[in-house]
C-alpha cells in the first residue's frame, strides 16, 4: 500500500515540477491549480520530514535512557 502511494505522489511531484520549470523556461505565468498543488506538496513533504526527524530525535532519546 505505501508503495502505491510513494509512486503516485512521487508521479505527482515530477509532473508539477517539471510544469513549473516549462513555464519558467518560457516566461509564463504558472496556472492556479499548479500553484496549489505545488504548495500542498511541499507542505506535505515538510510535514513528513518533521515528523519523521522528531520519531527519530524521540526514539535516540528513549534508547538512550535505557
Amino acid at each position: 500500500m505505501f508503495g502505491a502511494v510513494a509512486f503516485t505522489y512521487g508521479l505527482l511531484l515530477t509532473f508539477v515540477m517539471s510544469g513549473a520549470s516549462r513555464n519558467a523556461k518560457l516566461s509564463r505565468p504558472n496556472p492556479a491549480m499548479l500553484s496549489a498543488i505545488g504548495y500542498v506538496l511541499v507542505g506535505i513533504t515538510s510535514a513528513a520530514s518533521l515528523l519523521l526527524f522528531g520519531y527519530a530525535g524521540w526514539s535516540y532519546l528513549s534508547a538512550a535512557a535505557v
